[in-house]
């Protein structure tokens, strides 16, 4: 490797990640991210050939990370998903108005199911949705029945878009509202 600060070097750190050290700042980020995970990147798992659950697709809503992140440990898979998340969530993924973000979701989920083996994918949309506003307008949230209707036709659109994809794919959706338990929406 050439000195630190003189050029650039590619560092491989797995099949799915490449880490660019461009001086000596870059090194000890790359260091200390490596000490922190034990020396491994969290994409490394991927290469021992191991199956993994499932993906699991979530909204960018900061009000919802911890939430959804604590409903996936609940039902005791931390560590064996893989995870997409996207304004929106499923809306993110099947809304006309975020058509050119669409081919991402499904490039990763491809990618997803390549290198982690996973059998399905777990979409979690929330309630008070500021993507649904944006993608459906105001009124396709303003009572709880309309905002409910709305997230199930957008589940719907994406399971059947899941099964014309991949057939043997197992999807669930849920509906999460601001505090509580998700509700399956199939």
């Amino acid at each position: 490797m050439p000195a630190l600060g003189s050029t650039q070097t590619e560092i491989p750190t797995c099949a799915c990640q490449t880490f660019s050290v461009r001086g000596r700042r870059d090194a000890l980020r790359f260091l200390a991210a490596g000490a922190a995970l034990f020396g491994l990147p969290a994409c490394a798992r991927a290469a021992d050939d191991k199956q993994y659950e499932a993906m699991l697709l979530s909204c960018i809503d900061p009000r919802f990370v911890d939430p959804v992140h604590s409903y996936m440990a609940g039902r005791d898979l931390s560590g064996q998903y893989s995870q997409f998340t996207i304004a929106g969530a499923a809306i993110g993924v099947v809304a006309p108005k975020f058509e050119a973000w669409h081919q991402a979701f499904w490039d990763n989920f491809a990618t997803s199911l390549t290198l982690h083996k996973i059998t399905a994918v777990i979409a979690i949309d929330h309630r008070d949705c500021g993507a649904a506003k944006i993608a459906y307008g105001p009124d396709s949230i303003a009572t709880p029945e309309a905002e409910t209707q709305l997230h199930r036709r957008v589940m719907a659109q994406f399971r059947a878009e899941v099964a014309r994809r991949h057939k043997d794919v197992t999807v669930e959706t849920w509906l999460m509202p601001i505090s509580g338990a998700p509700e399956r929406i199939d």
